[in-house]
């Protein structure tokens, strides 16, 4: 039998613990528990209310991985899920709420993905996001060059901009708005990656066409719309170690000079959240910081 804990009164199964996930450093599965425990209260305030998409990855990122965004088969009964719309009609996705329904997720072994959107109110973004994705050989030095310029080009707009790692290759900005459509969100940031595109032509592509990616910054505007899901901060990722998407500061993006200076591991969370006093992407829930897109 799986052992159980008691997590804030709600029991919870935990599986495999010492099972190795991550072969590269033999970071295992109890590991992956512990580290989700130890950056529970910034990773909860980006999930709450955000209905869940789960990546999973049971056996760890060379096995067998797979989207789950319907509640999945076994869920407990105390663990909270919201209507959300879709195309072929409603449907019920997870919403992780507190630290008990977060570690049961964890134990799925998950990277966790959130729309622009709370459950209260589909389709209207109180976020704008904007994936920052180098073709090799760019790296996220380049990444770096082109958020320093949206970063500016926001600014102009009266937006406010925040940056994580994706916790592959990547950038992600992020800004807080008033509520706003998603489809009036997304056009807006196309309009960002096509002004990126024209001003660092050498640098930045807008569109999504493979062929056209190598040593240039794709500037993905496209997971604002309503049905589409960003890697959530602080989530660990798929990846031959246990990297996070990790805030940084402007300071480090602004200095950063080598592919590998912003990559960040599970390990190093801690040490991070106690240096910065916290999350760097706190501003986020500051309702005075949301701004309103600027009139068509």
């Amino acid at each position: 039998m799986s052992p159980v804990t008691v997590v804030e009164g709600r029991k919870v199964s935990l599986s495999n613990l010492e099972k190795v996930l991550y072969p590269a450093t033999g970071f295992t599965k109890g590991e992956v528990l512990h580290y989700y425990a130890t950056v529970a209260g910034p990773l909860l305030a980006h999930l709450r209310d955000r209905p869940l998409s789960f990546f999973r990855y049971p056996d760890g990122p060379d096995g067998q991985h797979f989207f789950v965004k319907n509640v999945p088969v076994g869920t407990p009964d105390w663990v909270r899920t919201g209507e959300v719309p879709r195309s072929d009609g409603p449907s019920r996705m997870v919403l992780v709420q507190d630290l008990a329904s977060l570690m049961w997720a964890a134990n799925l072994v998950t990277e966790f993905h959130t729309p622009q959107w709370l459950v209260q109110a589909p389709e209207e973004a109180d976020r704008l996001v904007v994936d920052l994705d180098p073709g090799p050989p760019a790296t996220i030095v380049q990444c770096c060059e082109v958020a320093l310029w949206l970063r500016e080009r926001l600014a102009e707009d009266g937006i406010e901009a925040y940056a994580k790692t994706s916790g592959s290759k990547g950038l992600h900005l992020l800004a807080s708005l008033t509520p706003t459509p998603s489809a009036q969100v997304t056009a807006y940031a196309k309009e960002l990656a096509v002004e990126a595109s024209r001003a660092m032509p050498g640098l930045v592509i807008h569109r999504m066409t493979r062929s056209l990616r190598p040593g240039k910054v794709f500037v993905d505007f496209s997971q604002n719309a309503a049905r589409k899901t960003t890697a959530a901060a602080y989530t660990l990722r798929a990846r031959p170690e246990p990297t996070v998407s990790a805030p940084v500061t402007w300071e480090e993006v602004e200095e950063c000079r080598g592919p590998d200076e912003l990559s960040f591991l599970a390990p190093d969370m801690g040490a991070r959240l106690e240096a910065y006093g916290g999350d760097l992407l706190a501003p986020l829930f500051d309702p005075g910081r949301a701004r309103p897109l600027p009139a068509p």
